[in-house]
């Protein structure tokens, strides 16, 4: 018994450091005999706003069990996205899911969330903080979700290209820091 509870415990503590955003709620009927009969399905979006996101959507016969479904399968679904500086996107990107699409580009600092609904639940749960994104096509949440998070599949930060080519960091990035210094002496000489 006491395993139980400590596991019991366990998935307690866990749980608190993800946060779910209810996106979209659907009410379906369906006429049978002796009336209706109303389903409910759930679009959810779980992340513990440190790079790490998902979705899910349940459906039930009533609203709260259809929320928990989708909850626990946006826990099962979870991504993890590297951020630069930990508040935006290390390159703009492109997703496509159906006929939605996004786009999404960096933002510099103090920009905020610029996104329309479901994309915005995403980049909230996510933990990003500078972004500027725009749906083109399909405005159903569930495509807009699936595209936002296709894109973010597609982030690479220079890490991980720097490790995948057998390269350091420095040689990827371009030399910004270098190129004023050099040409500051250049400048006093002439």
């Amino acid at each position: 018994m006491a395993r139980d509870n400590q596991r019991g415990g366990n998935r307690r503590e866990e749980t608190p450091e993800f946060q779910d955003r209810l996106v979209a709620i659907n009410r379906v009927s369906k006429t049978v005999k002796g009336g209706k009969r109303f389903g409910f399905a759930a679009l959810v979006v779980v992340g513990d706003q440190k790079g790490r996101v998902g979705f899910g959507k349940g459906k039930a016969k009533e609203v709260p069990e259809a929320i928990r479904k989708a909850t626990e399968q946006a826990k099962r679904q979870m991504i993890r996205v590297q951020l630069k500086e930990g508040r935006t996107l290390h390159h703009d990107m492109n997703g496509r899911h159906g006929a939605g699409r996004v786009v999404m580009r960096t933002a510099p600092q103090g920009t905020g969330i610029i996104a329309g609904g479901p994309m915005r639940a995403v980049f909230e749960m996510l933990g990003i903080q500078d972004i500027v994104a725009k749906s083109i096509g399909s405005s159903n949440p569930y495509n807009m979700i699936r595209a936002t998070i296709d894109g973010l599949k597609k982030e690479a930060s220079p890490r991980s290209v720097a490790q995948r080519r057998g390269k350091k960091v420095a040689d990827i990035l371009p030399a910004r820091d270098n190129a004023p210094e050099a040409a500051a002496p250049v400048a006093e000489e002439a």
